[in-house]
């Protein structure tokens, strides 16, 4: 994490002693800023704030990032089955806006709750042409950190993706559809309410743009929705009960892009953590399980996760 202070970039992380002290050695540095050590199990850890020069290529940021992919690596090496969980975080890389964040979608517009779409036409037609206006999504292509977890995937190294994001661009990237447990649904078609039966967005775009028409079932008349998980709307089982059995047979649990504060999609973690499994999270900003971790990086899952598989 990069901060600045008085027009000078300084590094602030947590390394582990005998790592500092290599780094002071190599590098000669002679004026560094300690606070004092805490200590954490049987690790002591040191906060270190040194002045790097000429960034982003000073070797020291270098050698503290391979660090870093080092251990990453090789906590995936020593699994047999891992689980990747992901979230907004890994799509804003392909230009996904966010739904919490700063820039996010909810500060531009409130979401429309399920009980609102179902029992109003005003607001079936309301998100209906927020959809077909936009939603950020048309057009993205899976960036470094969807292929690295694709690569994974295709290793043998992750047996599932659980992700909270409704974009598909973990089955465009090449991952097999049934390995993928989408937790809050999918943007790319929609479902009749009733009886589930599919429709495509392209057919129903076109009728509503022509002259505002909204979807109906043509088999039994039901109320057709995109096929994504609403505020106020239930969870899908079938999804949940496979997300549970992906986390429970797992030896490590990655979490990518996620500020894991929406539940019970939140949950995974701690419930694999509880299990025994390896907990790692990659996400720009701390999160509140980052205590329960084995690993945790503050940095783009693009960068890093390709750097892992490589």
């Amino acid at each position: 994490m990069l901060w600045k202070c008085n027009n000078r970039e300084i590094i602030y992380t947590d390394i582990i002693y005998h790592l500092l002290i290599c780094i002071l050695n190599r590098f000669n540095i002679a004026q560094c800023k300690l606070n004092d050590p805490t200590q954490s199990g049987a690790l002591w850890f040191l906060k270190l704030q040194v002045p790097v020069l000429n960034h982003p290529d000073s070797a020291l940021v270098n050698t503290i990032m391979d660090e870093d992919i080092r251990e990453l690596r090789m906590l995936i090496q020593q699994s047999q089955r891992a689980v990747i969980f992901t979230g907004a975080g890994i799509s804003t890389e392909s230009g996904i806006p966010d739904f919490r964040g700063p820039n996010g979608i909810w500060n531009k517009v409130s979401p429309i709750e399920f009980s609102d779409f179902v029992n109003s036409e005003y607001h079936r037609r309301e998100s209906w042409k927020r959809k077909f206006s936009g939603d950020g999504m048309s057009g993205a292509e899976p960036n470094a950190g969807h292929k690295a977890i694709a690569e994974l995937i295709h290793m043998g190294k992750a047996s599932h993706i659980i992700t909270q994001n409704v974009d598909g661009l973990h089955q465009k990237s090449g991952v097999p559809d049934q390995l993928v447990i989408e937790l809050h649904g999918n943007a790319g078609y929609a479902r009749c309410l009733d009886c589930q039966k599919r429709f495509e967005l392209p057919n129903l775009k076109k009728k509503f743009l022509a002259d505002g028409t909204i979807p109906y079932c043509d088999v039994c008349n039901g109320i057709v929705k995109t096929a994504t998980i609403s505020f106020g709307q239930p969870m899908p089982v079938s999804e949940m009960q496979r997300a549970e059995e992906a986390t429970m047979s797992c030896d490590l649990f990655m979490a990518l892009g996620s500020s894991l504060v929406v539940y019970p999609a939140a949950g995974f973690p701690v419930m694999a953590k509880r299990n025994g499994a390896k907990l790692v999270i990659v996400n720009n900003e701390s999160t509140d399980l980052d205590s329960l971790c084995d690993l945790v990086l503050h940095r783009q899952i693009g960068p890093t996760m390709s750097a892992v598989v490589d």
